[in-house]
């Protein structure tokens, strides 16, 4: 499976953004899909991620209540719907997928990874 991320951009602290990750292939619905982010100078990290069906959702302590994971199968596409930004959530967002219906927060875990969008949040 080959995916496209955008949505990224520039905004104030306090803003929203919706990410989306579009997937080609026709078994989209057979991924369990995470986010992750990468700050400059610092390691890539675990956002959120989604199950098959979108069932089940897991996030990171830093993001619950502020982000929220979602998946339209249809258009085989995954969204991170981002608000009340902060500038710490400054980083290059990336998707990715597996082939296990199963949440998973370590890198190791996805196989097929995204190119990233850049998000910005001034202050």
């Amino acid at each position: 499976v080959q995916l496209q991320a955008s949505g990224g951009g520039l905004v104030q602290a306090g803003g929203s953004l919706r990410l989306s990750c579009a997937a080609s292939g026709r078994t989209f619905s057979s991924y369990s899909m995470g986010w992750f982010r990468q700050a400059p100078g610092k390691e890539r990290e675990f956002v959120a991620t989604i199950s098959w069906k979108g069932s089940n959702t897991y996030y990171a302590d830093s993001v619950k209540g502020r982000f929220t994971i979602s998946r339209d199968n249809a258009k085989n596409t995954v969204y991170l719907q981002m608000n009340s930004l902060k500038p710490e959530d400054t980083a290059v967002y990336y998707c990715a997928a597996r082939n296990i219906d199963r949440l998973g927060i370590l890198l190791g875990e996805y196989a097929y990874w995204g190119q990233g969008t850049q998000v910005t949040v001034s202050s």
